[in-house]
């Protein structure tokens, strides 16, 4: 199998060769892989780790720099921090923060999708006709709180909850468009289209249910249904304890949930499994909090095998919990994919 038959067999929860990879980090983790193997060869990498998926991406507007911090055409609104490899990038408070009403929220300048370019989508899936392609971070529930501010945000959804859903469907309605104008930028070639949006803590539900099938489940379904007519298939990610909201992310039309954080039993491998089986394909799981960070490159292959045979070798792709951070070792990140720092460096 190549990589793009592998990728979609498992998210139909079908036997495959091998279990599919994707790598996925921090810039300023990249910069800490370049420096240990002594090469800044990106597609090399990659390559040699055997990852299964390419992402690419529309080119945005360039964020604004203003006095003491950054803002996005979405007007989130960042500050960096340095850091041994390089400047990291903190969130702060957006530029709704302090509005007081509807109208301000529809009058803000906000992007639309002819802001941005496509033109190079298709040399980009020239390049992998083999390799899974996927598309996007789109965002219709965290990148409004972002914007918002998250406490104003969640108490929108008590006060006013006309400002969370205009956010919410103008988000959702640009990533429509935005979806169907990749997918037809990269030839019909994107596999996988993915979308972030936070609901969960390290211990439970970041909202209550009531509130999740308000404010979340519909807008969800509305992008799941667009990547299914368009003959995709969707990612979402969430962070932390998800657990009570898998059915409904079922429901949705969710095809690939992410990332599996490990913080309760319910979320263990074994329990996803025997719980949902061949209705959803998971995707993560190797904690970037624990065994990344403290393990040892040995114990992370062996978290790998666990992962791999608690979905019974299907419906799971091998990934990080998380988007590698800083303070995981190189040797356990090279581990995740059953490799090694030192066979990369002789092969150069």
């Amino acid at each position: 199998m190549n990589s793009k038959e592998r990728l979609n067999e498992t998210i139909r929860c079908r036997p495959t060769d091998r279990t599919p990879t994707h790598f996925r980090s921090e810039p300023e983790t990249w910069e800490k892989i370049y420096r240990r193997i002594g090469s800044r060869d990106y597609e090399r990498l990659l390559d040699y780790l055997d990852a299964d998926i390419r992402h690419v991406d529309a080119v945005y507007p360039a964020d604004k720099k203003y006095d003491g911090f950054y803002q996005n055409c979405w007007g989130e609104r960042h500050v960096f921090k340095d850091s041994e490899y390089g400047p990291v990038r903190e969130l702060i408070d957006g530029a709704l923060k302090d509005v007081n009403s509807l109208e301000e929220i529809k009058h803000f300048n906000w992007p639309t999708v002819d802001d941005l370019d496509y033109s190079g989508i298709g040399a980009f899936c020239d390049k992998y006709p083999n390799r899974a392609i996927t598309y996007s971070l789109a965002d219709f529930w965290t990148r409004p709180s972002n914007v918002r501010g998250m406490q104003n945000f969640l108490m929108d959804m008590s006060l006013r909850p006309e400002y969370c859903h205009y956010l919410s469907n103008y988000f959702t309605e640009f990533y429509v468009e935005d979806f169907r104008r990749a997918y037809e930028a990269s030839g019909k070639r994107i596999d996988m289209f993915l979308t972030y949006t936070d609901v969960g803590t390290q211990c439970a539900p970041l909202i209550s249910h009531k509130s999740f099938l308000e404010f979340v489940k519909p807008y969800l379904k509305r992008l799941a249904d667009v990547v299914h007519e368009l003959g995709a298939s969707l990612f979402f990610h969430s962070c932390g304890m998800i657990y009570p909201f898998i059915e409904d992310f079922i429901d949705a039309g969710v095809d690939v949930l992410d990332p599996i954080q490990p913080c309760s039993p319910l979320m263990q491998p074994e329990n996803l499994h025997a719980q949902f089986g061949d209705r959803i394909c998971f995707h993560g799981g190797i904690n970037v909090q624990g065994i990344l960070a403290s393990g040892t490159a040995e114990e992370v292959r062996q978290e790998v095998v666990r992962y791999e045979d608690a979905f019974e070798k299907k419906g799971y792709i091998i990934s990080s919990s998380h988007f590698l951070q800083m303070d995981a070792s190189v040797d356990n990140i090279f581990a995740v994919f059953n490799k090694s720092v030192e066979a990369f460096q002789k092969e150069t």
